[in-house]
């Protein structure tokens, strides 16, 4: 088969010359084939006309199914011979074989009857097997189409990943800014990173303050604070401020590179079924030419006259029956009617290996952002003091942080636009990065941001909202704090919801037998809080895509059967080495693409019948 880059790199456009080829080759030998095996199998009906079985409809099947077996077969039979001359025996070898036997036994019939003794005909005619030859092709054919646009969508993931890092960066030599290539980017340079552009390597912040969204490392939709001498990884967003930064891991060694290099190594490896099968086909293929072998050697030797003409034509039999054809229209069937009714229950199966392995899972491994919760902070609860009504202090919070860039305050505006708050226009608006805001709202002062920020200033009681922040934060809400004229005035909880499904869903797993284990890139606060919620089996918080990758590998070397449910582009790595991997609709095209199955809606819904038991 055609050689995949070891190494994936980026800017380079898919070869696809093979596919385009076997297509064609599929498409013209189908429209060949057609007509030979009409002729050759229309003599099963009743009453079929005596020109079926004429000389002319033999030599139709003989001109038709030449071009389909010398030319679109052409591939089979030298990867056929390469796995004699490479002593690594598969089922090729088996193909080039009955294929080849069946032709040039008929294409001999054909041109030379006269070599053959008259015990060999039936009803005046000798058999030929044109339609079995070029029916096997096809079919062999329309494999290999199937498994070439499989391949395609896994290179497809690995350069949506490619294309997550920026092309070029902003490099600050001599005292002058300049954009060069991200080739060209050497450690220990210093780079300028503005609002709204990616970080191109991973490296460390020496001027400046921002928000970055993480998401694409920890799947958290929260950005993340940072300022000087915090770390930052390449392909990440800057969303609020311009800062220097110094590179430390470039090229090969970035995170993004490596999560590349893990979900291009995990596509390319084989899950054990896989061996079992190679295994199975190099005892296979001897055991039938040793069965073909001995078959003539028993019809030559103590068989009916004329021995020798029955011994090749049992051979010929054996090598025939032995090729797979039979496999290759049972499968395909069974593969459109799974594929079929998965897309009607929303489940979408991207490789046929997902339906057999699903059967056998053990183990389901599960991110937790997007995937058990709805991935998209929001305002979840309002506590508020002084008698102030809960629509007031929203409405005076969302007014003031409507001007405000940072993700949480987008979070508190929806809420007040869910409720139907009418927010107010403001004055005075002043940010404090890593603090919160301030503005005059209806003549009154309102602060918003953390219980340090209001301390400083001077807004009093701030205390006794901090022990209700702390109930709020067990429960893995994020908690932000409103003062208004000088006193607190409540708190603001922003969290991720857990999907209405997930509790069902988590339930009728266990119902299944199927052990949970939860891992996330978020704190360990916020992990636990959700697994008590839902009843997880076992948690592990703030996990780096590599973690994740290994995780599912040591559960894989303890003889679990594992499958992989995740939305994120850090997931991609652990959904491709599962065993099954299932991406939620809503999430990333790279995630989808890594993964065997996709739920389009992004719900979990689990089926009691076994056979469906993650799918579902």
């Amino acid at each position: 088969m055609a050689l995949e880059p070891k190494i994936p790199v980026a800017g380079g456009e898919e070869d696809t010359t093979e596919l385009r080829d076997m297509t064609q080759r599929f498409w013209i030998s189908a429209v060949l084939s057609v007509p030979v095996f009409i002729l050759a199998m229309v003599h099963v009906f009743p009453n079929a006309p005596a020109w079926v079985a004429s000389d002319w409809s033999r030599w139709v099947q003989f001109l038709l199914s030449t071009p389909v077996v010398l030319w679109a077969g052409a591939p089979f039979f030298q990867r056929g011979w390469q796995s004699i001359h490479n002593r690594s025996l598969n089922m090729f070898t088996l193909i080039a074989m009955g294929v080849g036997v069946a032709y040039i036994y008929s294409a001999i019939v054909m041109l030379a009857p006269g070599i053959f003794p008259p015990s060999f005909q039936e009803h005046g005619k000798i058999g030929v097997y044109f339609e079995a030859a070029a029916v096997i092709t096809v079919l062999v054919l329309l494999g290999q189409v199937l498994e070439l646009r499989a391949r395609s969508r896994t290179g497809s993931a690995i350069r949506a990943l490619l294309r997550l890092a920026p092309r070029t960066a902003r490099v600050v030599r001599d005292n002058e800014e300049r954009d060069v290539a991200l080739d060209q980017v050497h450690a220990s340079d210093t780079l300028r990173v503005r609002p709204g552009e990616k970080i191109p390597v991973d490296g460390k912040i020496t001027d400046g303050k921002t928000s970055v969204d993480e998401s694409m490392i920890t799947g958290e939709p929260m950005p993340v604070e940072k300022t000087n001498g915090d770390r930052v990884t390449g392909g990440t967003i800057n969303q609020t401020g311009s800062v220097l930064m110094i590179a430390e891991k470039v090229g090969a060694d970035t995170v993004l590179s490596r999560i590349v290099e893990m979900v291009a190594q995990a596509q390319r490896s084989r899950a054990p079924i896989q061996g079992l099968a190679d295994k199975v086909a190099s005892w296979f293929v001897p055991a039938v030419i040793a069965a073909a072998a001995l078959t003539f050697i028993v019809w030559s030797t103590i068989g009916p006259e004329p021995r020798f003409a029955h011994a090749i034509v049992n051979a010929v039999a054996v090598l025939i029956i032995a090729c797979p054809c039979a496999l290759g229209l049972a499968t395909p069937m069974s593969i459109m009617v799974g594929v079929g009714r998965g897309a009607q229950a929303g489940v979408l199966i991207k490789q046929a290996e997902a339906m057999e392995r699903l059967e056998r899972v053990d183990t389901l491994v599960v991110d937790k952002t997007g995937t058990l919760t709805e991935g998209k902070p929001r305002l979840t609860t309002i506590v508020s003091f002084d008698s102030l009504n809960e629509n007031d202090l929203l409405a005076a919070a969302a007014s003031v942080e409507h001007q405000s860039e940072h993700p949480l305050a987008s979070a508190i505006v929806r809420g007040a636009q869910d409720r139907h708050v009418t927010l107010t226009k403001i004055t005075n608006f002043q940010s404090s990065t890593g603090g919160g805001v301030s503005a005059e709202v209806d003549g009154r002062s309102v602060l918003v941001g953390k219980p340090q920020f209001l301390k400083a200033q001077k807004i009093g009681d701030v205390e006794k909202l901090e022990s209700k922040a702390l109930e709020l934060q067990a429960q893995g809400q994020t908690a932000i704090f409103v003062g208004i004229d000088g006193r607190a005035a409540g708190v603001l909880a922003v969290s991720d919801p857990i999907k209405e499904s997930s509790p069902t869903a988590i339930k009728h797993l266990h119902e299944l037998g199927i052990k949970v284990i939860m891992l996330t890139g978020d704190n360990e606060r916020t992990a636990k809080a959700v697994s008590q919620k839902l009843g997880i089996d076992e948690v592990e918080a703030g996990v780096e895509p590599q973690r994740k990758n290994e995780r599912v590998r040591q559960l894989q070397e303890q003889g679990r059967i594992v499958a992989m449910a995740g939305d994120g582009i850090n997931d991609a790595p652990a959904l491709a080495a599962a065993d099954v991997g299932i991406a939620m609709g809503t999430g990333t095209d790279v995630a989808m693409e890594s993964a065997g199955v996709t739920l389009v809606k992004g719900v979990c819904a689990v089926s009691r019948k076994r056979s469906g038991s993650v799918a579902r």
